[in-house]
């Protein structure tokens, strides 16, 4: 029916295109387990369903709220809305204080708790993250 070249030329189109398509899967699949989405406090307490992955929440240190103890530091982020409790274990920045912007990365126990597993505040006093700045209102 058809010719040797005509069959060569089909399965080799089949074969890039078989690959094309698993590739195109396997980099979604990644993708989608490296995505890591931002949150403000206010965002959390609208959630209707607590996720297990991994998030960022950002805002301010409250004043006062810095608690360390042997090797966990608990403090509170606000987005002058809402508030969320954050514990963390390990070293923190170094311009980490109470009343400085702060994003965490971590997982959610409930709308009041979070667990940070990472502390990304690695900035000068005057830099505040975009996620950050859009969530508190500011320009």
């Amino acid at each position: 029916m058809y010719g040797r070249k005509v069959k060569l030329r089909f399965l080799f189109i089949l074969v890039i295109l078989i690959t094309l398509i698993v590739t195109t899967f396997l980099i979604l699949k990644s993708l989608r387990e490296n995505v890591v989405y931002f949150q403000s406090p206010s965002e959390i307490k609208l959630l209707t369903e607590i996720d297990k992955s991994k998030i960022r929440i950002g805002g301010m240190v409250k004043k006062n709220s810095i608690s360390i103890n042997s090797n966990e530091v608990s403090f509170i982020i606000s987005d002058f809305k809402n508030e969320i409790n954050v514990t963390y274990s390990g070293a923190l920045p170094n311009l980490f204080a109470e009343e400085k912007g702060v994003v965490a990365e971590g997982f959610l126990k409930d709308r009041n708790f979070f667990s940070a597993t990472k502390i990304l505040a690695k900035h000068d006093e005057n830099y505040m993250p975009p996620e950050v700045k859009e969530a508190l209102g500011e320009k």
